[in-house]
C-alpha cells in the first residue's frame, strides 16, 4: 500500500482479500462461487416466466455519457451497406449491414477485474490475485480478460434500498451503509447465499425518463444527465465486508459510478472499486435498469429469480456491455 492510504481501507482490505483462494492462477474471482446449487436456486425462483431486460437503450441519443471519463463514448450505429442485391436476377436477396462502436462501459456493463489496479511495491500496481498490472498493454489484458467469464447465470437478489427507506430514489450523495443493505435484505424476507448476485436499486435511472417510466414526485419525466451521473448514491467501503462475509459472486447497481460519488473521503478515490475488483476478485456492474424489475417484486413480495448476466467474450477486453435479463 502507499503509505498515504488510511489505515482503515488498508484494514478493510485485508479483511476481505481473496487473493489465492481459488489457487494462484485463477481469474474468476468470486464468480467461483456460482455452483449448481446456486444456479437451481434461481431455477425455483421462477414462478410464472415472466422476463425482466436490465439494460440501458443503446443509440448516441439515448446515450448517458458526458465526457466525464475520458474516452467513454456513447454508442454510434453505423450502416455500411443498405439493401444491396447478392445476385444478378432482379427482385432476389439483398442484404443490409451495420456496425456498433461503443466503449466496454458505456452503458448497461460488467467491469472486469482487469479494470482497476494499485500499489506501491517494487513490482508496481496490482490487478486480482497478485497479478501485474503490467499484464495490461495497449493489446488489451493478457490475465483476468473479460472472456475468462464463461457464462453468468445465478440467483438473483433484488435488494431495493430506495423502496426499503421509503423513497422513490435515493438522496444525491447517498452513502448506503451497510444498515441499509440489511433493510433491504429485510424488505425480501429472505438470506443472501453463497454464489447469488446482488443487484442493488437506489432509484437513480428515474433521472433517464426511460421510456413508460413515470417522472420523479408525479412530475412529467425529465431526462437530466448531469442529475443522474453526479452526485450518485452508491456503496461505501463499509459494504465490502458485507458483500465479502455472504460470499456474494457479483454486485451491480443503477447508477454511473456504484459506489457513492463524490466518494466518502477526499484523500481516497472510488475505494470500493479497488476493493470489489483487485482485493476480492468480485466483477460488479453499473447503469443497470431495475426499476420495472423493483415494481414486479413489490407487488409480489418475491426479490429473486434466474439471471442471466453473460458478458460479451471480448478476449483481453477490461468489461463487456451487456443485457441482463431476470426471470421471475
Amino acid at each position: 500500500m502507499p503509505s498515504s492510504i488510511p489505515t482503515s481501507f488498508t484494514e478493510m482490505a485485508h479483511r476481505v482479500t481473496n487473493w489465492g483462494r481459488w489457487g494462484a492462477e485463477d481469474q474468476i474471482g468470486t464468480l467461483n462461487l456460482i455452483d449448481p446449487a446456486a444456479r437451481l436456486r434461481g431455477v425455483a425462483s421462477v414462478v410464472d416466466g415472466t422476463a425482466f431486460p436490465l439494460g440501458l437503450p443503446m443509440s448516441a441519443a439515448e446515450g448517458i455519457q458526458m465526457g466525464f471519463v475520458e474516452g467513454r463514448v456513447n454508442p454510434t450505429h453505423t450502416m455500411v451497406s443498405v439493401d444491396r442485391p447478392q445476385s444478378d436476377e432482379p427482385g432476389w436477396v439483398a442484404f443490409s449491414e451495420d456496425v456498433v462502436t461503443i466503449a466496454m462501459q458505456g452503458a448497461t456493463h460488467w467491469d472486469g477485474l482487469a479494470h482497476a489496479s494499485y500499489g506501491s511495491g517494487p513490482d508496481g500496481r496490482v490487478v486480482y490475485n497478485g497479478y501485474p498490472a503490467s499484464s495490461i498493454t495497449e493489446d488489451g489484458a493478457s490475465l483476468l480478460g473479460i472472456q475468462q467469464i464463461r457464462s453468468l447465470v445465478s440467483r438473483g437478489v433484488l435488494l431495493d434500498v430506495a423502496r426499503a427507506k421509503g423513497l422513490e430514489l435515493l438522496e444525491p450523495g447517498y452513502p448506503i451503509t451497510t444498515d441499509d443493505l440489511d433493510a433491504a435484505c429485510a424488505l425480501t424476507r429472505l438470506e443472501v447465499e453463497p454464489g447469488d448476485v446482488v443487484l442493488v436499486r437506489t432509484g437513480q435511472v428515474a433521472h433517464l425518463a426511460l421510456a413508460g417510466r413515470p417522472g420523479i414526485g408525479g412530475k412529467p419525466p425529465t431526462r437530466d444527465l448531469l442529475a443522474y451521473t453526479w452526485p450518485t448514491p452508491g456503496l461505501t467501503v463499509a459494504t465490502a465486508a458485507w458483500f465479502r462475509d455472504r460470499d456474494v459472486a457479483a454486485v451491480a447497481i443503477d447508477t454511473l459510478v456504484l459506489e457513492v460519488y463524490p466518494s466518502e473521503r477526499e484523500d481516497l478515490f472510488l475505494p470500493v472499486h479497488v476493493l470489489h475488483l483487485v482485493e476480492m476478485g468480485m466483477t460488479q456492474g453499473q447503469n443497470w435498469f431495475l426499476d420495472e424489475l423493483a415494481d414486479a417484486c413489490a407487488a409480489d413480495g418475491r426479490y429473486t429469480f434466474l439471471l442471466d448476466a453473460t458478458p460479451l467474450p471480448f478476449t483481453g477486453a477490461l468489461g463487456s456491455p451487456v443485457n441482463p435479463v431476470a426471470l421471475r
